[in-house]
């Protein structure tokens, strides 16, 4: 028996949630509804200018809110990752230890420097807009992969974001390398529109033949599939990927299991901020088809998940809300 559900690999980031009005994206020539790497000195710019008494700060990153969502179900998971040898690193790593997640790092072997941040900026119309400084993030690679807690795996999974990083690009075909090779399933999240719209070709080199189960929204394969429908989309998908679930916002989610397409329906909810929505899906349906359950149940778990994430601030929920969602489901 596996001793991990899930090893991720992806950015360590500490985000700083805060609300902004429509204008505060012109004013400040942000792209509005993405994710937008920045250099220290602009995001320092914007945090001058964001309300930071009203803002949150959290543990972050793609990937490492999946691993912790899979651990607030009851699943058990290890993340790779890097931080520097400051506060914020040791914040994120304190993070990780309260929510169970396992890590080879130690915040005094960590490297001098600045941990990533990652301004998230949520509108009235619950869109999430991320300006992120990746800081020694950007420099994760091959060396900080762990291949004996990667092989005692069910799965690994790999955060999409990585591919702005050439180190990280080389870490995600290392890791899918290993996997292969130890015959664990691989997972990959394309994270964000702009990095397949920006990074196609290094994303298709992640994706390489294929992998076992690959998570996206409907945006995200359209442009990785070049195709302009849902239709179109989810029958070239099966060219890159044995499984895979398109999440379509409030009309659900699309879940192929490698024979049949399952349509996921939505749970009705006002959504307050999406930030994180797709983290937690992914995180859900992880913990549902490691623990016995068939890919439309752990669709269902993930759908009613994503739905009490986005009815809050945060990406994440806390442990007694993420009870009461297995809890609801059986009811």
């Amino acid at each position: 028996m596996a001793k991990y559900d899930v090893y991720g690999i992806g950015n360590a980031i500490v985000d700083i949630v805060t609300e902004v009005d429509h204008d505060f994206f012109e004013k400040h020539g942000i792209e509005k509804g993405v994710m937008t790497l920045v250099d220290e000195k602009r995001q320092l710019q914007l945090m001058k200018a964001i309300d930071i008494k009203r803002s949150k700060m959290s543990g972050g990153g793609s990937a490492g809110n999946t691993v912790v969502a899979v651990n607030q179900f009851g699943g058990k998971t290890f993340y790779s990752c890097l931080v520097a040898n400051d506060k914020l690193g040791k914040f994120f790593l304190e993070d990780l230890k309260r929510n169970g997640v396992d890590t080879n790092l130690r915040i005094e072997d960590c490297p001098p420097g600045h941990t990533g941040k990652c301004l998230v900026m949520t509108s009235p119309d619950a869109q999430r807009t991320m300006n992120t400084f990746l800081g020694v993030s950007s420099f994760l690679s091959v060396e900080h992969l762990d291949e004996e807690a990667l092989k005692n795996s069910q799965y690994v999974y790999l955060e999409g974001y990585l591919v702005a990083s050439p180190k990280g690009l080389e870490a995600m075909k290392q890791a899918k390398k290993i996997a292969e090779r130890h015959k664990i399933s691989t997972a990959l999240t394309f994270s964000d529109a702009s990095m397949v719209k920006y990074f196609f070709p290094q994303m298709q080199d992640v994706v390489g033949a294929s992998v076992d189960l690959l998570f996206c929204n409907e945006e995200e394969a359209l442009i990785f599939t070049g195709t302009d429908s849902l239709m179109e989309a989810r029958e070239s998908l099966k060219l890159s990927a044995k499984r895979f679930a398109i999440t379509l916002g409030a009309n659900g989610a699309l879940i192929y299991d490698g024979d049949t397409f399952i349509q996921i329906e939505p749970y009705k909810v006002r959504a307050i901020d999406t930030n994180g929505a797709g983290d937690m899906f992914a995180g859900a349906f992880l913990y549902g088809i490691t623990h016995g359950h068939s890919f439309a149940e752990a669709g269902k778990l993930a759908s009613l998940a994503s739905s009490r994430v986005v009815s809050q601030w945060g990406p994440r929920l806390d442990p007694q809300a993420a009870k009461k969602v297995l809890a609801d489901l059986i009811a």
